[in-house]
């Protein structure tokens, strides 16, 4: 009896201790980052023709982004350069 009662308290320990995490990496800033996503994965807006997420028709296209966190964006490289806060 004591095993199951052990194997349910670690198991809640760990389904609580994942939630934190969840909420804690949920809780980062983020930021648009253009020039970074694959075709057809933009979080939104990729120029005239083009409604919204998932709808850029090339990768890396300068006025598609994506949502990344606070201070990675300028980071990230692609086969165009890197990415950028700005659209160009």
């Amino acid at each position: 009896m004591n095993t199951r009662i052990s194997a349910a308290l670690a198991a809640a320990l760990i389904t609580t201790l994942s939630a934190g995490v969840a909420t804690a990496q949920a809780a980062k800033p983020m930021e648009k980052c253009f020039g970074v996503s694959l075709a057809g994965k933009n979080d939104c807006k990729a120029g005239a023709g083009t409604s919204c997420a998932g709808t850029s028709k090339v990768s890396y296209q300068k006025n598609a982004w994506k949502l990344v966190p606070a201070g990675t964006c300028t980071k990230i490289k692609t086969p165009k350069g890197p990415g950028s806060l700005t659209e160009s």
